[in-house]
């Protein structure tokens, strides 16, 4: 299992979806359903990390013309971390 960190938005989706059908099916243990239930926290926290990034940098985008150099730093190494 790779570490959430390095996951794509739509691979940290499908994973969060998976962990959410197998929670629902309730097939498991307790305590792998307490890991599978923290690692669908994870998915989510990062998936909507993801997610504000890509909207700040959309609103950026759209409201100017030209991103100040160290901003446009900041927001390629954020989208680095991410993704």
């Amino acid at each position: 299992m790779r570490p959430v960190k390095q996951l794509s938005y739509e691979e940290a989706l499908q994973e969060l979806q998976d962990v959410v059908e197998a929670l629902e099916r309730g097939d498991q243990s307790l305590e792998e359903a307490m890991r599978l239930f923290e690692r669908g926290r994870q998915l989510l926290q990062h998936c909507t990390q993801l997610l504000t990034q890509a909207r700040l940098k959309l609103r950026l985008l759209t409201e100017v013309e030209e991103i100040p150099e160290d901003l446009q730093a900041f927001l390629d190494e954020e989208g680095d971390d991410a993704g």
